[in-house]
């Protein structure tokens, strides 16, 4: 018996649930590559891009997820045996750091913890011992979707100029840009990536990239560079080079109604969004915990970020849970990866949802704990539909 039909609603942190606005854009013939239409459309995702890493530096877009954009912001700065300090708060920059390991980095890990963000004084400090300045970069994800944590990275950025440290400020916002603040070049970040699969609500296959003066006069003496990857290559006049090749015409048409439909919304009223309906979500969670079994993976209430809850479990098959989420009542969670493999789920609220999409994930999932006899507090929905209903005004 299951309680299931329809559109399955995915609950994970990307790919996330497009806009039907978005898939329609895609519906087309093929475009002239070389016309001034496909001209246009690079020209104005390109500087919309840049706007919304909030940069007056360049971006590149590339036919790649994000650890694609991962490798060209590496490629582009790096040489072989250059030093890079990795961040960690989760898995992800983790994963940058294995990448950049592989291509020849010497690859550092300012140790942290998958129960907390990343300490702006302890990014300091490790500074402050680089006398010699052997550190060229500095690696940190705004949000871990492994985790959940939400690093301050406009804290981060201050602590590393107030060392006087010249190595660049690299910040992976896959899981941020379009859903949180990202101020770029306020921050102090040289260069910044992310993907279109997550806050942008674009299939999966483009990588960003933005960079700024610093990082672009490092790039001119960096070993690592390759031919698609390369800055330079992509700034030739022929527009095909922007793409070193085909540009993935019906991607970016997908991309540009996003990125319209985030300016019809406003960005700011966007960024709220994502705080309402992430917040929404830890008052359910925050209310399940009192059963003792689910809790939060992220210790500090201010360190959990605005589009993914990672929701420990102990005791408990978490995938029995999103088993029967899915398979009963159409509903898919994301799972618990890397150090939490087995030991948790999490809960996506980023991109294209709004609050029926949420309550109704948070309702199925309360649906779950009973059926399954999982203990936990009860009336976590209930908190959610309080709290929304007491700070979404009329």
């Amino acid at each position: 018996m299951t309680v299931r039909a329809g559109r399955e609603f995915l609950a994970i942190p990307g790919p996330t649930t497009m806009p039907d606005e978005v898939l329609q854009a895609m519906h087309r013939p093929a475009l002239d590559i070389y016309s001034t239409q496909m001209v246009e459309l690079t020209e104005s995702l390109l500087e919309d891009l840049s706007k919304l890493f909030a940069t007056k530096g360049k971006s590149y877009i590339y036919i790649a997820n994000g650890h694609g954009a991962w490798e060209a912001t590496l490629s582009n700065v790096l040489s072989r045996g250059d030093k890079m300090l990795v961040l960690e708060s989760g898995r992800f920059a983790i994963g940058w750091g294995q990448a950049a390991k592989a291509m020849g980095a010497e690859v550092e890990v300012l140790k942290g913890d998958w129960r907390r963000a990343i300490r702006a004084a302890e990014v300091e400090a490790r500074l402050k011992q680089d006398k010699d300045h052997s550190i060229k970069a500095i690696v940190a994800v705004q949000v871990d979707t492994a985790s959940g944590a939400y690093n301050d990275i406009e804290a981060i950025g201050k602590a590393i100029k107030a060392t006087g440290h010249p190595a660049l400020f690299m910040v992976d916002t896959v899981a941020s840009l379009g859903c949180m603040p990202f101020e770029m070049d306020n921050w102090g970040v040289d260069v910044a990536m992310s993907g279109s699969q997550k806050g942008l609500m674009t299939p999966p296959g483009l990588g960003f990239v933005a960079a700024n003066e610093r990082a672009q006069a490092v790039h001119k003496k960096a070993g690592l560079r390759t031919p698609y990857w390369d800055w330079t290559e992509r700034e030739g006049t022929e527009h095909y080079r922007k793409y070193a090749g085909t540009a993935p015409v019906h991607l970016l048409f997908a991309l540009r109604k996003a990125i319209d439909m985030l300016k019809e919304e406003g960005l700011e009223n966007a960024h709220l969004r994502h705080r309402l309906l992430g917040e929404a979500v830890r008052r359910a969670v925050a209310v399940w915990s009192e059963g003792q079994v689910l809790g939060f993976n992220i210790a500090e209430a201010n360190e959990r970020s605005n589009t993914v809850t990672t929701v420990t479990m102990k005791g408990h098959d978490p995938l029995a849970l999103q088993r029967y989420c899915k398979e009963k009542c159409g509903v898919v969670l994301g799972t618990g990866i890397g150090d939490l493999s087995g030991q948790a789920f999490r809960i996506a609220h980023m991109g294209h949802v709004n609050a029926p999409m949420i309550l109704g994930t948070l309702g199925v999932v309360e649906v779950g704990l009973n059926a399954l006899g999982i203990p936990h507090g009860k009336g976590g929905t209930e908190a959610a539909i309080e709290y929304l209903g007491e700070n979404v005004g009329a």
